[in-house]
C-alpha cells in the first residue's frame, strides 16, 4: 500500500504543476489584453501667416517665350505651340497669374503666328498659340499692330 500512496502523490503533484502552468499562461494573456495604448496628446494647430507670393511680371513671361522661340529656331523647327496653362505651370506652379501669362503670349505673337485655341475669355488656361520660328526677324510686324 505504501507504493500506491507514493504513486497517487506523484500523480497529484503532476496535476498541480500542469494547472499552475496553464494559470500562468492565462494570466499573461489577460495582462496583454488589458493593456490599452497610451493616448497621445492632441497637437495644437499653429496659425502661421502665409508668405506673400511674388508673381512673375509680363516681361519675364515674354523673355521665356522668346527664349523658347529662339531655341526652336536654332533646332530648325518650323513652329512651336505654347499653351497658357502649361506655361503658367512651368514657371509658377500653384500661382494664379493666368491673366499676365495670357497677355504675354498674345504680346509675343508676330505676323503669321496663329491661335490654335482662342478662348472666349481673355485670360484662360486653354489659350494656345502656334509661333512660327523659321523667320524671327525684328522686321516682322507684331500681331497686335
Amino acid at each position: 500500500m505504501a507504493e500506491t500512496k507514493e504513486v497517487k502523490k506523484a500523480k497529484t503533484t503532476k496535476k498541480e504543476t500542469v494547472k499552475k502552468e496553464t494559470v500562468k499562461k492565462e494570466a499573461t494573456k489577460k495582462a496583454v489584453a488589458k493593456k490599452t495604448p497610451a493616448k497621445k496628446p492632441v497637437a495644437k494647430k499653429e496659425t502661421t501667416k502665409k508668405e506673400k507670393v511674388t508673381k512673375k511680371s509680363m516681361q519675364e513671361y515674354v523673355d521665356v517665350i522668346n527664349w523658347k522661340k529662339w531655341e526652336a529656331h536654332h533646332m530648325d523647327w518650323l513652329y512651336i505651340e505654347i499653351n497658357a496653362g502649361d506655361l503658367l505651370l512651368e514657371l509658377e506652379s500653384g500661382v494664379d497669374n493666368i491673366k499676365t501669362c495670357s497677355e504675354a503670349i498674345i504680346d509675343c505673337m508676330l505676323e503669321g503666328d496663329a491661335f490654335i485655341v482662342e478662348p472666349t475669355k481673355k485670360a484662360d488656361n486653354t489659350l494656345t498659340v502656334r509661333y512660327y520660328c523659321d523667320n524671327l526677324s525684328p522686321e516682322r510686324k507684331k500681331y497686335s499692330e
